[in-house]
């Protein structure tokens, strides 16, 4: 038999498929390739019979599910028939004796509740049948379309047909596939992020698809990254960074290839950029979900397709900053010019694509400056602070590295805040309050010091060291403690005006030059470090920096008071000893406003709460108001122990001074009559101590401030009033007409001591007044009143509250009514 024509047996060029074409194109392309055709052939057969193997090993595990749900929906039928046989008889139960009862608490307490869980079993197993197999359809298909697109190895994801804009992709391009690929993936997270939220219990699905679903973004992902470097060396990026020649000229004069692109090309970028972002926002979806935390709160620090545009930037100018070892100023200052030259470029083009992918909150100008603050971190983390850390280990280089270390510190912070000036301030009103803290805080190159604990322990230490250095030559300077004082008359402390003891200057604190000097040293620490990305990290370099000079200084002032002579057992001090003491005082009252108005501040408030946060303790985390609070507690102790210090010399010398006075009872027992005769002048040997306590108060007065010498007088006056009481009227001293009349004559002079600092200075003598007011009293009153607190001990207390003597028991009211004698 003669074999048909071929004709009839081939089939026409129009009935194939392009795939088919294509397929005979790539294996008969020559005359030569038709001896290979029994082979191919054969491996054709063969193919085909394992695909019909594996159409029939399917068919047959459909079958196999469907008789399974046939079987259980068969069941669940008959438990449900169950179910409605029992409630039509749940009226015969309740008409029913004892053992009718019986069987209704059965039914309700047992076997309801076992169909209930049982029905309830039926349906979560529907719902993984049905969960189990839209899954495996859209992984299914994720696969197929992934693993299209990586077998096309003729062309780029990229290459399509832009020749008219306004014509959709055709179904089966790469575009296509790759949208597709990207629209599926997102399908599956909306259901994991469904079975995560309302089937938790799912683990061993999740973890399946997961772990295919990653398989399918490791080869997506750097497929689409290849092809979207490739069209950026295409488009000619990056341009030409460094003048050569020795031309001077600046990068703003070379062409920038994101502005120059074509038509077609920017159409091909634009796409690439999109296809970036897309599954950037998806990773971040699986990411947030893996952590448990919500989509909002995973934020993107950074977009890859900006990424992608610095990562050949970085290879170009690692070359550069490999000969600016000396010069690390010429590093700094290349990186801001291409950040700065290249930012209007990027903004313009990118920011319209990151619009269309609904980035909301992003910008192309911060983003563009992070990655670039990034890159510069990456490579002084790798090439610079590496080996800097490695030489400070080494005694002999300990100084030169310390001083290179902050040189280079002090370009990062100009840095810095160069690289900040570039951002536009309005966009923060529109980025969202997760993303801002973390994309602003990162545009620093400080940050390489967040994963390097130890690195900021040495940064803290050298700062500290350099800081001290600084300040203890200052405190070599006599002139630094010299106080300072308001030029401006003062009004005086009588008026009664608050705005006396509104201390708000170091002026008004009568504050030495140190104390402004010591918070300008401070401040500058804290500033160094406003940049760190890490609130905790701020806090952990205050803290060792800032925070431990404060505790030095604190020591210096402790030892500048102790040089004093006050502290000793003798009373001949200088007034150098108490200007020595109050210019300490004024210090630290000085020092601690100041910290007090910093830690009020907005960004010491959000340090103390997130280090509140971190501690355990409720208690310690309810007394810590403050960031400085433990400062200001150690300032204020200082100011309080040594300002007891100067009223216990001014008491312990007025009580030397006046230990004649004190015993001498025979000018209170005198006995003669009161005449205009009588020389109202003060005991001569309460002179001295009058004199002393005046000048020492005076001196006092001129170096205190307004504030602390308020506490001082009145607390001076309240230990001389109960010195007095004590010495004199609770000893065994009787008081005639003519003795009380001198010990009202010499208080008299007493209080004109304090007549200058209040109008009424007898107020702040409770305990004299009372008993002047006593000892004045006539024979008759006297013994009246005795009688009455003699034999009315319940109202006695009253009584003497209606006749002015209310800081005397009654018991030393009696005391004093029996020491006058008449």
């Amino acid at each position: 038999m003669e074999p048909p024509p071929a004709s009839s047996v081939l089939p026409k060029l129009g009935e194939l498929s392009p795939q088919q074409i294509a397929f005979l194109d790539k294996h008969l392309a020559s005359w030569e390739d038709l001896s290979a055709v029994p082979s191919l052939s054969s491996v054709l057969r063969r193919s085909c019979s394992d695909l019909d193997g594996s159409l029939v090993n399917l068919k047959r595990h459909l079958t196999k599910l469907a008789v399974s749900w046939i079987y259980r929906s068969v069941g669940a039928k008959s438990s449900i028939q169950k179910l409605g046989f029992k409630l039509e008889n749940l009226s015969l139960c309740s008409s029913q004796n004892v053992t009718g009862s019986k069987r209704t608490r059965r039914i309700f307490g047992i076997e309801l509740p076992q169909l209930a869980r049982e029905v309830q079993r039926i349906e979560n197993i529907r719902k993984y049948a049905e969960t189990t197999l839209l899954l495996e359809r859209l992984v299914g298909d994720l696969e197929d379309t992934v693993f299209n697109i990586i077998d096309s190895k003729s062309c780029s994801i990229l290459t399509t047909n832009f020749k008219d804009s306004s014509v959709p992709a055709e179904p089966g391009t790469n575009e296509d596939k790759l949208l597709r690929s990207i629209k599926v993936m997102n399908s599956i997270e909306d259901m994991l992020v469904n079975v995560l939220k309302y089937h938790c219990q799912w683990n061993h699905l999740l973890r399946c698809v997961d772990a295919r679903v990653d398989k399918a973004l490791a080869v997506l992902r750097p497929k689409v990254i290849a092809d979207h470097r490739a069209l950026l060396a295409s488009m000619g990026w990056p341009p030409k960074l460094v003048p050569t020649n020795g031309e001077d000229r600046g990068l703003s004069n070379v062409p920038n290839p994101l502005v120059l692109m074509q038509v077609e090309k920017r159409k091909r970028y634009s796409y690439s950029f999109l296809a970036l972002c897309a599954l950037q926002h998806l990773q971040t979806r699986r990411e947030g979900r893996k952590q448990n935390c919500s989509e909002q709160s995973s934020s993107i620090n950074r977009l890859w397709a900006i990424d992608e545009l610095v990562s050949p930037i970085t290879a170009r100018v690692e070359y550069h900053f490999s000969k600016w070892t000396d010069q690390p100023e010429l590093i700094f200052a290349l990186v801001f010019r291409i950040t700065r030259d290249f930012i209007i470029g990027v903004e313009d083009v990118l920011q319209p694509l990151i619009d269309e992918a609904r980035l909301v909150g992003f910008s192309a100008r911060e983003a563009w400056v992070f990655s670039m603050v990034q890159m510069l971190s990456e490579f002084l983390k790798m090439k610079t602070f590496s080996y800097l850390v490695e030489s400070y280990s080494k005694k002999d280089m300990k100084l030169e590295v310390a001083s290179l270390w902050l040189h280079f510190i002090d370009l990062m912070v100009a840095f810095d805040k160069h690289m900040q000036s570039l951002i536009n301030p309005e966009n923060f009103l529109y980025i969202k309050h997760d993303i801002f803290p973390t994309l602003v805080r990162g545009m620093s190159v400080l940050n390489l010091f967040c994963s390097n604990p130890r690195w900021l322990k040495i940064w803290a230490r050298i700062e500290l060291k350099h800081a001290w250095k600084k300040l203890k030559a200052e405190l070599e300077d006599e002139r630094a403690w010299l106080l300072h004082e308001k030029h401006e008359t003062q009004t005086p402390l009588d008026s009664n005006s608050s705005e006396d003891y509104l201390l708000t200057t170091m002026e008004d604190h009568k504050a030495p030059c140190i104390a402004e000097l010591v918070l300008k040293i401070v401040w500058s620490l804290i500033d160094r470090c406003q940049t760190l990305p890490d609130i905790s990290i701020r806090i952990q370099f205050i803290r060792l920096s800032a925070g431990k000079l404060l505790w030095h200084f604190l020591n210096v002032l402790i030892t500048h008071c102790q040089t004093s002579a006050l502290h000793s057992d003798g009373w001949d001090c200088s007034d150098n000893s108490v200007w020595m003491v109050s210019g300490s005082i004024n210090t630290a009252a000085y020092l601690e406003y100041k910290l007090q108005e910093w830690s009020d501040d907005i960004n010491f408030l959000d340090m103390c709460n997130s280090e509140n946060d971190s501690r355990l303790d409720i208690n310690v985390r309810a007394d810590n108001i403050c960031f400085f609070s433990e400062e200001i507690n150690a300032l204020a102790e200082l100011e309080m122990n040594w300002l007891m210090e100067i009223i216990t010399f001014l008491l312990h010398q007025f009580e030397t001074l006046s230990w004649e006075y004190v015993n001498c009872r025979e000018q209170f027992e005198i006995g003669r009559e009161i005449s205009s005769e009588v020389d109202p002048a003060v005991s001569p040997n309460l002179l001295e101590p009058l004199d002393t306590l005046r000048s020492q108060l005076d001196v006092a007065k001129t170096s205190l401030n307004a504030k602390d010498f308020l506490d001082l007088w009145r607390s001076t006056a309240d230990g001389l009033d109960h010195f007095i009481f004590c010495s004199i009227l609770e000893k065994d001293i009787h008081f005639t007409e003519t003795g009380t009349f001198r010990f009202g004559s010499d208080m008299k002079a007493l209080y004109s001591v304090f007549q200058q600092y209040c109008s009424r200075p007898e107020a702040f003598f409770p305990c004299i007044r009372d008993s002047l007011k006593l000892l004045n009293m006539s024979s008759k009153e006297l013994k009246c009143l005795e009688a009455v607190l003699v034999s009315e001990d319940e109202l006695a207390a009253n009584y003497l509250q209606e006749f002015g003597v209310s800081h005397l028991s009654v018991d030393q009211v009696l005391k004093v009514l029996r020491k006058r004698i008449f």
